[in-house]
């Protein structure tokens, strides 16, 4: 997802879910990508990587490497997988832009004296 300080969501929301240990999944290698996949404009590309896999359906999760944090891994639900039914929602909050997340950080130089 890609933030616009200036035309935040008003919908934007958090789900949490169970998803079963066991459930079919796939999962795409941050080399697997484009050179170009974590720019703020994603290549057209990653959107074929999901479509294919939708369209595939062979499985219910697509596990991705995060933009955000890249140690860490989105996973993407196919709702036409059969196995779909098996996720338990928990909760949906909403979600609200932190004003801090957009102010460039100024870098601090204490002025030596001599």
């Amino acid at each position: 997802m890609h933030l616009d300080k200036d035309d935040p969501p008003a919908d934007l929301v958090i789900a949490t879910a169970e998803i079963p240990h066991d459930l079919a999944q796939e999962r795409v290698e941050a080399d697997e990508l484009p050179r170009n996949w974590r720019e703020a404009v994603a290549p057209a590309q990653l959107a074929r990587v999901g479509n294919d896999f939708v369209r595939r359906g062979e499985h219910c999760l697509l596990v991705v490497p995060s933009v955000v944090a890249p140690e860490e891994n989105n996973c993407l639900v196919n709702p036409e997988h059969p196995d779909f039914k098996r996720i338990v929602m928990c909760g949906v909050a909403p979600v609200s832009y932190d004003p801090r997340m957009f102010v460039k950080q100024r870098t601090h130089r204490r002025e030596r004296r001599s």
